[in-house]
């Protein structure tokens, strides 16, 4: 154990803030414009999660027994992110409606998201498809489906992706419970009930002030306590790569390389021009908001889940310069309705396991399977596993393509997890700028600001509470 508890101290021995600005070239100029000392870069989260992830590595892979046993590191942190997701949500969700003067914003919103997540869903659903049939990494396999044993894991995964229809994320929606909504950490459920208590309190006028005040309230302390775990990052994405490397290991990497390597490929020009071409339409510098999210984008790589940085994302959205109400509808919508990653991946993996198979899909039959895929996309979790239960999901539905030939590419379902998630994250950041923009309410000069380093993000201040009045006593008396 002694490279375990090695790397542990190693992370855990200087000092860094959750949330410290980044350091600019022009550092002593911004730190007197912005009255406040910026940290130096070895007190940043995203150095120490580098140090960590390039830890995991190494003990995955010399001391593999020892990575695949430090799988509760990388779970623990994230159960304990996806343990503030609920209150997050509908904390922030509930105080943005309250903040909106007219009701009806709220629906445009909400619309304007939608059309937005489905039309860019789809373009990333055709560039997987297109991708998949220029290069063909699965040409030249002569997989059997016959003779692939399905087993382990992947069995569940498949099960689970067989036993679902492509409408379960509208039946989903509505909770058979509050409580239940919370305790199971469905976000679409906790959104669907936020939404309507907050419209709820908006309608009780000056009655509901209350329960805004104690909302702010409590979104004030729930965001302190994110910003005591956020300081187990670096611990928990060195123990998820040290698993992921241990258990798997990077020989994996090599079998199925063409096919790791044309989903990274095809991510990154998604993001590189369609989300590039988007950002700069909206007078976004792409690059510098990925630089900006640097922290969140490297444990969401350490950890392989979106779900681990959406508090997070969402409170550095909010400073951006995104309305409240904007951030708390678009980002929690997004991660079941806007995966970016996963749509292209599912379009890859299927051509794949069907290239491998020796099934050959016409055109019309792509087509109904890119169809499936529009609905069957929608609703899947930022979770891992969870591209690999919505493709299983999808071959079912449409029959054309064996179902048991995903199992081809389950060894590697773990690394593409990664890739997926970055980019689904990546889209879901922007999104919420988009549609801020399109409501006119994007404060682009703040944005402007923060992205070039000039307005370094705030610390969260405490809210003020109103002391009670003493009671005056007569002098007389």
């Amino acid at each position: 154990m002694t490279p375990v508890v090695a790397a542990i101290t190693l992370t855990l021995s200087f000092p860094w803030s959750p949330s410290a600005p980044s350091t600019s070239r022009r550092q002593t100029h911004m730190e007197v414009r912005s009255g406040r000392k910026r940290a130096p870069w070895y007190r940043q989260l995203y150095a120490w999660v580098l140090v960590a992830i390039a830890l995991g590595i190494a003990v995955g892979h010399f001391w593999p027994s020892v990575g695949s046993g430090l799988e509760p590191l990388g779970t623990t942190f994230v159960n304990a992110i996806k343990m503030l997701i609920p209150p997050v949500i509908f904390l922030t969700v509930v105080s943005g409606i309250a903040g909106v003067a007219d009701l009806r914003g709220v629906g445009r919103v909400g619309l304007k998201a939608l059309v937005y997540f489905e039309v860019v869903t789809t373009v990333a659903l055709v560039l997987g498809l297109v991708a998949v049939n220029v290069f063909r990494p699965g040409a030249g396999v002569h997989a059997r489906p016959e003779q692939i044993q399905v087993t382990g894991k992947a069995a569940g995964y498949i099960q689970e992706g067989e036993n679902q229809s492509w409408w379960h994320f509208l039946t989903d929606l509505v909770p058979s419970s509050i409580v239940g909504a919370f305790a199971e950490g469905n976000v679409l459920q906790v959104l669907f009930f936020a939404v309507l208590f907050g419209i709820a309190v908006k309608a009780l006028g000056p009655a509901g002030a209350p329960i805004i005040a104690g909302v702010n309230h409590l979104s004030a302390a729930i965001f302190k306590v994110l910003s005591y775990v956020m300081y187990a990052a670096p611990v928990g994405a060195f123990g998820a790569m040290a698993y992921t490397i241990g258990t798997y290991g990077i020989s994996t990497l090599t079998s199925l390389g063409k096919l790791i390597a044309l989903f990274y490929g095809t991510s990154v020009f998604f993001v590189v021009v369609v989300l590039g071409g988007i950002a700069m339409a909206n007078r976004v510098n792409l690059f510098r908001l990925l630089r900006h999210l640097r922290d969140e984008l490297l444990i969401v790589l350490g950890t392989s889940s979106s779900e681990s940085v959406l508090p997070q994302l969402m409170r550095k959205l909010e400073n951006l310069g995104a309305p409240r109400q904007i951030v708390g509808l678009t980002v929690p919508t997004g991660y079941s309705f806007n995966l970016d990653g996963t749509s292209i991946y599912l379009t890859l993996a299927a051509g794949f396991v069907a290239q491998a198979t020796d099934t050959d899909l016409s055109l019309g039959q792509q087509l109904g399977l890119l169809a499936v895929m529009l609905l069957t996309s929608k609703g899947a979790a930022g979770v891992t596993g969870s591209g690999f239960i919505v493709l299983a999901a999808t071959l079912s539905t449409v029959g054309t393509v064996p179902v048991a030939g995903i199992m081809l590419i389950f060894g590697i379902d773990k690394f593409m997890s990664e890739c997926r998630a970055l980019t689904n994250v990546c889209g879901n950041s922007l999104a919420s700028l988009v549609v801020a923009r399109w409501e006119g309410v994007l404060d682009q000069d703040r944005v402007r600001r923060v992205l070039n380093g000039e307005d370094p993000e705030p610390e969260p201040e405490p809210v003020a509470v109103e002391p009670e009045p003493r009671p005056t006593v007569d002098a007389k008396s």
